[in-house]
């Protein structure tokens, strides 16, 4: 009788301490998704090697040096707030990047091809399809892309905040 006690006693010393394991556990994963959803964003790319400088400029896509983003597939370079920028016509709206290379040893602008960003320091690459991450073996860096919002048909705003 007294082995029975002793089995019944370890069976549920074992079943207490799952119990707290899975309790445990489900914890975890409750915790996890939710850190997964709060990295989740709309917003671009936080491009850590370039300097944050303030755009926020609104584009009127009726004015003459813009009339080729009437058009999907379209591109401008264009100068906003002292910076530099290409603005290319997705056929899923507009997408904005900083044409100043990424790269820490690099101050010359990037030139765009009508594909990819090239950075005219060491020929490396950026894909504006893909955020502008590098296409370059080996670059960390990403091309700084700007948030960009459909005001109406004629109006677009670039912004980096």
């Amino acid at each position: 009788m007294r082995s029975e006690h002793k089995c019944t006693k370890y069976l549920y010393i074992r079943f207490v301490l799952a119990t707290k394991h899975f309790i445990l556990m489900k914890k975890l994963n409750v915790f996890l998704v939710f850190m997964i959803f709060c990295a989740c964003t709309n917003a671009p790319f936080q491009n850590q090697c370039l300097p944050n400088i303030i755009v926020d400029e609104t584009i009127n896509l009726d004015l003459p040096q813009f009339i080729d983003l009437r058009v999907p597939g379209g591109w401008v370079s264009t100068r906003l707030t002292n910076r530099n920028v290409v603005i290319i016509n997705r056929s899923s709206g507009f997408k904005a990047f900083d044409l100043q290379c990424p790269e820490e040893h690099c101050s010359s602008t990037m030139n765009y091809d009508g594909l990819k960003l090239i950075c005219t320091c060491n020929q490396e690459e950026y894909n504006p399809l893909s955020g502008g991450a590098p296409l370059t073996e080996g670059v960390e860096c990403f091309a700084k892309e700007y948030l960009t919002q459909t005001i109406n048909s004629s109006t677009i705003r670039i912004s980096n905040f």
